[in-house]
């Protein structure tokens, strides 16, 4: 599993896990994913870099998340519909929140790209840099927070895409797409966005 390798990724590291660890609702959320028992099962990108960017901005008030997504990596059962079985029993277990599972294990196919080979090889190979991030509460209550791409670039406010995601998908307009669409710049107003035209 990676790790933080420098000094300045550990202290990175430590400081988002307190953030995380101090914030009952996302551990509520993160005691509801671990407790459904899903293999390999994370709750990533936006979870993770939204509340980092909150803090960052000192934004007290949470912003919304459109989904919370739970990533987890099963090969022995690639039917999509069971994905929707898990995100109903989260439902019962928090009805008001916008659950959404995934199993990794067949996004390839939807995607049309050589398979992952784990759910963090997937995170490895979101959009953004700032976006692989996954985080998820052990047997032994204690977070475990996983980042491909490193956590200075979340840290430092800069989106760019992500170069692992460029060699599965190929395609910079997809990158260029979501950063239009999402807006994140409208919300917190200390992002850079990092011109993927001289990429």
């Amino acid at each position: 599993m990676p790790v933080p390798h420098s000094d300045h990724e550990q202290m990175i590291h430590q400081i988002i896990i307190e953030w995380i660890t101090a914030d009952c609702w996302m551990m509520e959320i993160l005691r509801n994913v671990r407790d459904l028992g899903l293999p390999d099962s994370w709750v990533c990108a936006g979870f993770v870099r939204s509340k980092i960017w909150d803090q960052l901005h000192q934004i007290e008030l949470r912003t919304p998340l459109a989904d919370i997504d739970v990533v987890y990596y099963d090969a022995t059962d690639l039917d999509e519909e069971i994905e929707k079985v898990w995100e109903q029993q989260l439902c019962r277990m928090q009805p008001q929140l916008p659950w959404s599972v995934k199993n990794e294990a067949r996004m390839h196919i939807a995607n049309r790209i050589a398979p992952y080979h784990s759910t963090v090889d997937a995170i490895s190979c979101f959009p953004e840099t700032a976006t692989a991030l996954g985080i998820r509460l052990d047997e032994q209550d204690q977070l475990v927070l996983v980042a491909p791409c490193g956590l200075t670039d979340v840290f430092e406010m800069k989106i760019r895409v992500n170069p692992r995601f460029l060699q599965s998908r190929g395609d910079i307009h997809i990158y260029q797409q979501r950063v239009q669409q999402k807006n994140w710049q409208q919300i917190w107003n200390r992002l850079t966005i990092i011109d993927s035209t001289m990429l």
